[in-house]
C-alpha cells in the first residue's frame, strides 16, 4: 500500500496542508489503498493563522519506502524564512528520502524547503507567484516556472499558491489511478479539474466537466457507462427528468457540445483503448463503442484522426 505522509511545519498555511490531504482522503472513500501518516518538526505545531495541534510525531520516525509520497505544505513567509537556517538536518533527511526515490512534493513557498535541501537543482519547480524572482535567485541552479499550477521534474514536485494544491494532489492521484476514477474525486470535493502546460494531455472524461449542473453531470455519467448501447434523447431526459429539448439545451450550455458530439468522444475514446488489446477484433471493438459494423467504427475513427492533423 502506497504511503502519503505530511510534514506539518510551523506557521503552516492551512489550505495548503487541508486541499491535498483532502483530494487523498476523498480517494479513499471511493476505494483507493492508501496511507496518510503526518509529521512535523516540531512536537508542538501551531498554524499561521494560530491555530493549534495536537501532538505530532517527529518525520523522522516516518517509515518510507520506494514511490511513497512526502508532502510539505507552505509557511507563513516570515517563519519559513527563520526554519531555513535552522532545520539543516530536516533538509538533509528530505535529501535522503530522495536518493531513495520516494516523491518530495511541495505546495506554494514550500519550494524554498525543497531549494534549501538541494532538490530543485537542475529542475524545474514552480511557487506562489510573489515569490517566483526569490527563488531563482537563491537557487540559480533550477529553472523556476512562472506559469504552470504545477511542475514535476524526476520524482520532485512542485505547486504554485494555496489552492494549487488542490491540482497537483489532482494530477498524482490520475498519475497512480486513471481519469476518471480523478473526476469522481474531483467532483466529490466540488473543484474543477485543472491542469497546467506541463500536464496537457486531454481526456474526455475530464474535459466538458467543468461545471456543477447535477444534471448533466448525471447524464454524462450515464453515457460513460451505457456506451454500448442505443440511447435515445428521449430516454436520457427521462433518466435525467428533463425533456429532451430542455436537455438538449441546457446541455451545449453546459458543456459547449452537443450530446451527440459528447457521445462520439467517449465512444472514439474507448475504441483506442480497446485497440491496445490485440485479443479483441474490430467488430468485437465496434460492438463494445456502441456502433452497428466494423465499418462504421472505422470510418468515425478516420475521420477523428483528420480532424486531429
Amino acid at each position: 500500500m502506497k504511503k502519503i505522509i505530511f510534514i506539518i511545519p510551523p506557521s503552516v498555511e492551512l489550505l495548503d496542508l487541508a486541499g491535498p490531504v483532502q483530494v487523498f482522503t476523498e480517494a479513499k472513500f471511493y476505494g483507493f489503498e492508501t496511507s496518510i501518516e503526518f509529521y512535523s518538526f516540531q512536537a508542538d505545531t501551531v498554524s499561521a493563522v494560530g491555530l493549534p495541534f495536537g501532538k505530532i510525531e517527529n518525520y523522522k520516525k516516518a517509515k518510507l519506502q520506494e514511490n511513497d509520497f512526502i508532502f510539505i505544505p507552505g509557511i507563513h513567509f516570515e517563519s519559513l524564512q527563520r526554519h531555513i537556517s535552522t532545520e539543516k538536518e530536516f533538509f538533509k533527511w528530505l535529501a535522503e528520502c530522495s536518493k531513495r526515490k520516494i516523491n518530495i512534493c511541495s505546495v506554494c513557498n514550500a519550494a524554498f524547503v525543497l531549494g534549501e535541501a538541494g532538490l530543485l537543482d537542475n529542475k524545474e519547480c514552480t511557487t506562489h507567484w510573489r515569490r517566483i524572482d526569490l527563488l531563482q535567485t537563491l537557487y540559480p541552479k533550477t529553472k523556476v516556472l512562472t506559469d504552470v499550477l504545477f511542475a514535476k521534474s524526476g520524482n520532485i514536485y512542485t505547486s504554485a499558491g494555496i489552492s494549487a494544491g488542490i491540482d497537483l494532489a489532482l494530477s498524482i492521484l490520475e498519475e497512480l489511478t486513471d481519469p476518471l476514477f480523478v473526476n469522481k474525486v474531483a467532483r466529490g470535493l466540488v473543484v474543477y479539474h485543472r491542469r497546467s502546460s506541463k500536464h496537457t494531455q486531454q481526456s474526455i472524461y475530464l474535459d466538458y466537466r467543468n461545471h456543477i449542473n447535477p444534471k448533466i453531470h448525471q447524464a454524462q455519467d450515464f453515457l460513460i457507462e451505457n456506451i454500448a448501447s442505443e440511447i435515445s434523447i428521449e430516454k436520457l431526459g427521462a433518466i435525467v427528468n428533463m425533456s429532451p429539448r430542455n436537455l438538449s439545451r441546457v446541455f451545449k450550455d453546459t458543456t459547449e457540445i452537443t450530446i451527440v458530439e459528447y457521445l462520439t468522444k467517449l465512444r472514439i475514446e474507448k475504441a483506442k483503448t480497446l485497440k491496445n488489446n490485440p485479443e479483441f477484433t474490430i467488430e468485437y471493438i465496434a460492438s463494445e463503442c456502441g456502433y452497428k459494423s466494423a465499418r462504421q467504427l472505422q470510418r468515425i475513427l478516420k475521420s477523428a484522426t483528420e480532424n486531429e492533423k
